[in-house]
């Protein structure tokens, strides 16, 4: 088994952060690692609640990803199962972990996907989640922007 952690800085606070992960809308400006559509966000944060996404890349293919939350303790951490539908790298049930800590200049945010099947798998997470972390990072700054002149 294989995992991989990402680290990013954002400067907003962490309940603004959190929005963008936990609800649908927030989750249709990131998911994804290029510029296309998220067409299906749905979120129950709750123990037990279930999340399902699925993503059009600008190459025209789709993906969808779906799992079950595990742990929250709002704003500060969310775990989840992980897993591809219809998707060669469906290799099963992993799990994801998103820890915000507060900064002094907003939020540090620490993300964990663990028990992948192989470095390759891994690698593939990788590329993946870094593009869609840096469409979080450039949503957040976008809404915080819109948000200081009245327009959120």
């Amino acid at each position: 088994m294989s995992r991989l952690t990402l680290v990013r800085r954002i400067k907003a606070r962490p309940t603004i952060v959190w929005e963008a992960l936990t609800t649908p809308e927030g989750i249709r400006h990131w998911w994804g690692p290029d510029a296309g559509p998220v067409v299906i966000a749905e979120s129950e944060v709750r123990i037990g609640g279930r999340f399902r996404v699925r993503f059009r890349m600008l190459d025209g293919s789709e993906h969808e990803s779906s799992g079950e939350y595990r742990e929250i303790a709002e704003p500060h951490r969310l775990a989840m199962s992980w897993r591809w539908h219809g998707h060669a790298d469906d290799t099963g049930e992993s799990l994801v972990e998103i820890d915000l800590r507060a900064v002094m200049d907003g939020t540090e945010l620490t993300f964990t996907h663990s028990r992948l099947r192989d470095d390759v798998v891994r690698d593939s997470h990788e590329e993946g989640w870094s593009g869609a972390l840096d469409k979080l990072v450039r949503h957040v700054l976008e809404y915080q922007d819109g948000a200081s002149h009245g327009r959120a």
